[in-house]
Parts: structure tokens; C-alpha cells; sequence
């Protein structure tokens, strides 16, 4: 019997010649991924010091850690929070990548994401490196284990393999598709697996919106997602990384514990209702079509690349935001961001009344102009239960850069019209 992405790519980080699901071994991740936040990133650093006594690292250029959170305020705290990590970084001779965006996003254009290599970090959202054919795994504080022994024992996960064809219809890209998965299968219908996504649809798929659609995976339960390598994500990976890789593919006969086709085509624009990403709260926007709204979010890891603000600037081009809303956009990374305002797309998106910062994840986690009480936000982040993004009284609709753009204009949720050109 054959083997899925993730069976070789891990049996390749195991330095074995095959694994299966269910198999618990140790595995060497090509790199650990970390970003320093209170609690987290700190605790780790004096843990391998004080309880391990490394002193240190045999091999400190797989450890990757990025500043990226609490950049907006300039205060002392963040300065405090940010001075630990450049210390640690600096006794242990560790690569520190600060400011330059989203972590998730600057990986990858660093090259770390490479086809068939292994990653791990302790947020989730890694798994966007799926994009590139690599798989990112969020182990949360398991890390310590990876950064202390520079391995770590994992549960070899089954695979559910989604198939798809056609294209996405303009105004409609793969937030609006996993969001319809999730909706179809639940919150758990991936649960403790990777999501392996292939066909002529995958194909078709633009880099970006691979990236969002893996970087979502967790919101089905699974551990990770990842595309097959095709022509695209391995041109990407040569101008960044050279050929420094080995490409993984599936075995036709791969065991799946699933197999999911979808048709690009027949995808249209959803959002999920204020709560959580489950299953019961995702709905076609038009359903919600008259739904006020005060605030609209474009950025995060899983949109707010080149993309998405060519998606928003498309339905923005020539219009306004409405009175009373306030639309925020924060390209997912300073390379994004230059590459939006050559393009003039950010010249569109201000002079429809949208606000432009700097890349973080602070808008996202509600650190950056915290929502206030009864405010109702449309929003491409990654989450929107209670408090996300301020206020434990505010709500958060989640939906795609389109959507979200499109309902800015009209005051209300509206699902995004399908423009074309500008």
C-alpha cells in the first residue's frame, strides 16, 4: 500500500524508509518555529537555560523565531517583551527575524517552507506552509520538547484527501472554500489528520489562497494541511530557497481515510457567524445580506497577501466605504505591502476610505484597535470567538477579503460581487 504526502514526508524527517498512521517515533523537523509572546516564547528560553542547563545548540540554525505580535503601541512593555527575545536569540545564536510581517507569511519568503520539509512551531496556523507542499505542524508547548532534544515524538496522522476541480468564480477564493468545508463536515470532520488537497482545482489555485486555505486547517480538527508540489509552488520555492529540497508526492494508492471532491466553480461567498469557526455557524453570505456592521478587518495569516488586496481593490475600486464603518487593512508582510502600494492598490483601497498599517498579527488578536462593546466586525482573521478582537461584546463575522470589502461599501454583510478588472 502506497503513502500519503504527509507518510513520506515524515518518514523522510524520521530517517526512516516508510511510516504509517497510528506509528509514534521521533522525528527531526527541518526547522523550529517560534514567535515571542508572553508566556510563551520567554517561559521556553529559561526552561531549556534553567531546568535543561543548555547552555548551547548543536544546531541553532533550525531554530527560526519571529517578532511579530505587539509592535503597535511603542511602549515599554513591548519594548521589554521584545528585548528578552533578541537576548535570548543572541546567547543561543538563534536567527531572530523582527518586524518584517507575519511570521507565517515571511517563512515563506525566507524559504523555509520548503517542498517536503517538516516544520514546527507552537501556533496552529504553520500549517499554511502546506501551501508549498511542506508540512508545518503546530505542537504548542510540545515544542520545548523539539527545542530541547531537537527532535520530537509524534503520532503518525492519517490523511483525508480532497480533490478539486474547476475554478473559483471572481469574488470567491479558498476562505469562502474551507469555510464550506467545515460547514459540510464539522469542526472535526479532519480531527488529529492532514488535509491533503490535489487535482486540477489545487492546480488552478493561486499561491495565496493555498496559503489561506492550509493556514485554516486546525478549524477542522486537523493537525496540518498540504497541496501537492506542482509547477507553481516549486518556482516559488526555487527563487527563494534554490534546490535545497526534496519534493513529496502521494502514492496512487495512498490509504485515506477519506476522499472529498469539490468543484471550485460551485463554491460562493460564506460567512461564519460570530462564535467560533464550527460547522453550525457558517452560512452563504447572502443569508446574512442586511446584517449592520461597524468595522472591517482585511489581513491576518490567512489573508491580507498580494491577492486578497488585489481581490478588495477590485470591489473598492471607485467607491467608498460606508459612513459609519471603519476598514482596516494590514498586508500580511513589509514585502506584501511594497508590492501592494507599486501596484497602486493601495492608492485604491485609501482613496475608498480604507485605513493602511503596518504588518502584525495585532489587529487580529485585538491588540491594535480593540473592538468596543455591541461593535459588530466583518473580518478575514482566523478566529472570532468571543473577545478575538476586543470587547467580549463585540461580534465577529468571518469571511473572505472580497466579502469583506463589499460589505465595508454597503454598511451591512453582503456577499462579494464578481468583478473583474480593473
Amino acid at each position: 500500500m502506497g503513502a500519503t504526502m504527509a507518510e513520506k514526508i515524515l518518514a523522510r524527517a524520521a530517517g526512516v524508509e516508510h511510516v504509517r498512521a497510528g506509528e509514534n517515533l521521533p522525528v527531526r523537523p527541518d526547522h523550529m518555529i517560534a514567535y515571542d509572546f508572553p508566556g510563551y516564547t520567554d517561559v521556553m528560553f529559561r526552561q531549556m537555560h534553567d531546568d535543561f542547563g543548555i547552555r548551547e545548540l548543536a544546531d541553532p540554525g533550525r531554530y527560526v523565531v519571529f517578532i511579530d505580535h505587539m509592535l503597535t503601541r511603542g511602549d515599554a512593555r513591548e519594548e521589554e517583551v521584545h528585548q528578552v527575545t533578541r537576548d535570548w536569540c543572541a546567547f543561543y545564536g538563534i536567527t531572530l527575524h523582527e518586524a518584517r510581517g507575519i511570521g507565517h507569511q515571511v517563512m515563506a519568503e525566507l524559504g523555509y517552507a520548503r517542498p517536503g520539509n517538516f516544520l514546527v512551531h507552537f501556533d496552529g496556523h504553520v500549517s499554511g506552509a502546506g501551501a508549498f507542499g511542506a508540512l508545518g505542524w503546530g505542537v504548542r508547548r510540545d515544542l520545548l520538547e523539539a527545542w530541547v532534544t531537537g527532535e520530537i515524538f509524534l503520532d503518525v496522522p492519517a490523511s483525508t484527501r480532497f480533490e478539486l476541480t474547476g475554478e473559483f468564480r471572481p469574488g470567491v477564493d479558498s476562505r469562502d472554500l474551507v469555510h464550506r468545508i467545515i460547514g459540510d463536515h464539522g469542526a472535526d470532520g479532519c480531527a488529529h489528520q492532514v488535509m491533503e488537497f490535489g487535482g486540477p482545482g489545487a492546480r488552478a489555485m493561486a499561491i495565496d489562497h493555498r496559503q489561506g486555505l492550509c493556514g485554516m486547517a486546525m478549524f477542522t480538527g486537523a493537525v496540518s494541511a498540504v497541496f501537492e508540489p506542482d509547477s507553481t509552488a516549486l518556482e516559488y520555492a526555487r527563487r527563494v530557497a534554490g534546490d535545497g529540497f526534496v519534493p513529496q508526492h502521494p502514492d496512487p494508492d495512498a490509504d485515506y481515510r477519506a476522499v472529498h471532491h469539490y468543484d471550485l466553480a460551485s463554491i460562493v461567498p460564506q460567512v461564519v457567524l460570530p462564535g467560533s469557526a464550527r460547522s453550525a455557524n457558517t452560512r452563504d453570505a447572502a443569508d446574512l445580506d442586511g446584517t449592520a456592521v461597524t468595522r472591517a478587518f482585511i489581513g491576518s495569516c490567512a489573508s491580507g497577501r498580494i491577492e486578497d488586496i488585489r481581490a478588495a481593490a477590485l470591489v473598492l475600486d471607485g467607491r467608498s466605504v460606508a459612513p459609519g464603518v471603519e476598514l482596516n487593512v494590514v498586508p500580511t508582510s513589509d514585502a506584501v505591502h511594497r508590492q501592494a502600494e507599486q501596484e497602486g492598490l493601495l492608492d485604491v483601497l485609501r482613496a475608498a476610505g480604507a485605513h493602511i498599517a503596518r504588518s502584525s498579527c495585532d489587529f487580529c488578536f485585538g491588540y491594535q484597535k480593540p473592538l468596543q462593546p455591541e461593535e459588530n466586525c466583518i473580518s478575514t482573521g482566523v478566529l472570532n470567538i468571543s473577545g478575538r478582537m476586543g470587547s467580549t461584546g463585540a461580534n465577529i463575522y468571518m469571511g473572505s477579503a472580497s466579502t469583506v470589502a463589499a460589505s465595508a461599501v454597503a454598511g451591512t454583510i453582503v456577499p462579494a460581487p464578481e468583478v473583474t478588472g480593473r
